[in-house]
């Protein structure tokens, strides 16, 4: 899809969101998905509206270059992206991952600044300037959406990145990134030069300027914003704002403060907010990255209120103490309780009301263990229903399912556990101990489902308040370079714990069945 010049004043006004969740994202170290699963987020991506699905990077790995074009297939509203280096290889596997989609593009990159230019590239200006040429004339014959991006551009001289954006839209660029690839710059900084390269670079008014703000200083979201206050009209940021090392701009916290502040920043987006929140807890899921509980919009107290005051205030006005509403970003009312007197149809309605649309048999499998929590449970709270509902869906399809766990702990050891597990409907036992409870129920599953793999993440957190509070554990194992995560949520701490590590097996093992081993390539703006 060809960009043409931007004249109308509504259409200066539209800023496209360009999504890299699946890209950048998936970069973070232990945040790799699954085919399933990056399909199924690109889904909601499209259903929430985000301009640009940047859906991997092909040349990477067969993982990445399949995920890009069966995402190609199935999305049909936004723009489907693929990175590539600014190789003829790079590009035309890109262009062949690309080439079903509607609305398809191909973006690469190359390093501008200094630092890169002398200890990575080796290169002079002049050879930059003649690879940029070559790059995007070769990528704008197979696509007519081509974005270029100046990797490290805020550590570039500003005369050399006027030369190198010139070049990119001389040679058919439709957009031009400028990263803060090492999140370094000030948001002052970064508006400056976007303001400088729409005065001084020929064609910058018939093209889209973009940012890609890391978050190393904590500025990534305002550096975005600043960017855009200079002229930029993209910006790139992923859910959760998750990342290469601190992580990318907050996609829900661009949006929202897009939205919010629309008084002193009279830009919009196309995105329907309301989705904002379920696209949040499916990465989180997926990627075993809790959201912080204080994370703006999207965080567990985003919208809570405990100080007497605040709340004294809230029921006289909501305005006194929110400056969005929560149903705007799909979080739902203020933690309604449900208890074990809620029906059917109740629960269904609380669903939709949190994002959740389930099949027949989805929606009786998360009721019952609803049914089965609240008679455990004093009260159950949104965040509650939110992980069994999750939960269910992780594990409704695994082939190997915990169905019985008994452990003997304290201080006298060792500990001991006694599993029984069914492995396609076939019912085995084990008996182990180990250095405390939850060592002596991984030991067991050991014995039951033997593996090599290594464990590289533990991690439990509590869903709610108090001493009947479910309890939310993360695994990720590695085996062989793959990486895989599992999620599960219990009452019983070593119960969730046991299900989570079989969790994790069970997307190990169907990533080992579908895929051969691939060396990833890194990258990152």
């Amino acid at each position: 899809m060809t960009q043409t010049a931007v004249t109308e004043p509504e259409a200066r006004d539209r800023v496209i969101i360009f999504d890299t969740t699946m890209r950048d994202g998936e970069q973070s170290p232990g945040a790799s998905m699954s085919l399933e699963e990056k399909l199924e987020l690109a889904k909601i991506l499209e259903e929430m509206r985000v301009d640009v699905i940047e859906a991997g990077f092909p040349i990477a790995s067969n993982g990445d270059f399949e995920a890009v074009r069966q995402i190609s297939e199935i999305v049909t509203e936004s723009t489907v992206c693929g990175l590539a280096r600014a190789g003829v290889g790079d590009i035309e596997r890109c262009a062949e991952a690309i080439r079903k989609a509607k609305r398809g593009r191909i973006h690469t990159f190359l390093s501008t600044s200094p630092s890169h230019r002398d200890h990575i590239l080796r290169a002079s200006q002049e050879d930059i300037l003649e690879m940029i040429q070559k790059s995007v004339t070769h990528a704008r014959n197979l696509c007519g959406d081509v974005e270029w991006s100046a990797q490290d551009a805020t550590r570039t001289e500003g005369d050399f990145l006027r030369r190198c954006v010139e070049t990119a839209i001389r040679a058919g660029a439709t957009t031009v990134n400028i990263p803060d690839t090492v999140g370094y710059t000030y948001p002052s900084e970064y508006e400056a030069i976007f303001r400088d390269l729409m005065e001084n670079v020929p064609g910058c008014d018939t093209i889209i300027l973009s940012t890609h703000c890391h978050n190393d200083l904590g500025l990534a979201v305002a550096n975005s914003l600043a960017g855009v206050q200079g002229g930029a009209r993209q910006i790139e940021c992923a859910v959760n704002g998750i990342g290469e090392r601190a992580g990318n701009a907050a996609l829900e916290e661009v949006v929202m403060a897009l939205k919010v502040r629309g008084d002193r920043l009279p830009y919009f987006t196309g995105l329907e907010t309301q989705h904002i929140t379920r696209s949040s807890r499916y990465v989180s899921a997926i990627t075993g990255f809790p959201v912080q509980f204080n994370k703006a919009i999207v965080g567990k107290n985003a919208f809570a209120h405990e100080s007497g005051i605040h709340q004294d205030g809230m029921l006289k006005d909501r305005g006194t103490y929110e400056i969005m509403t929560p149903e705007s970003v799909g979080q739902g009312a203020t933690n309604l309780v449900m208890g074990k007197h809620s029906g059917r149809h109740a629960f269904r309605e609380k669903l939709k009301g949190m994002g959740y649309e389930l099949g027949q048999n989805a929606l009786n499998e998360a009721f019952q263990r609803f049914k089965d929590l609240a008679d455990k449970k004093k009260h159950v709270f949104d965040d509650d229903i939110a992980a069994l509902v999750d939960d269910a869906l992780a594990s409704g399809a695994d082939r190997i399912q915990v169905k019985r766990l008994r452990v003997v702990a304290g201080t006298e050891g060792p500990q001991q556990a006694e599993l029984t597990i069914a492995i396609d409907g076939d019912e085995r036992s084990a008996q182990a101990t180990g250095d405390g409870p939850v060592d002596a129920v991984f030991n067991a599953i050991r014995e039951v489902v033997p593996h090599t793999a290594i464990l590289r993440l533990f991690q439990v957190h509590a869903v709610t308040e108090g001493t009947d509070a479910q309890a939310q554990v993360s695994v990720r194992l590695e085996d062989d370079g793959r990486i895989a995560t599992g999620q599960a949520a219990d009452t019983d701490t070593l119960t969730a714990s046991a299900k989570a590590y079989v969790n994790a097996l069970n997307n190990l093992f169907a990533r080992k069945e579908k895929s051969a081993p691939d060396a990833k390539v890194a990258s990152g703006f």
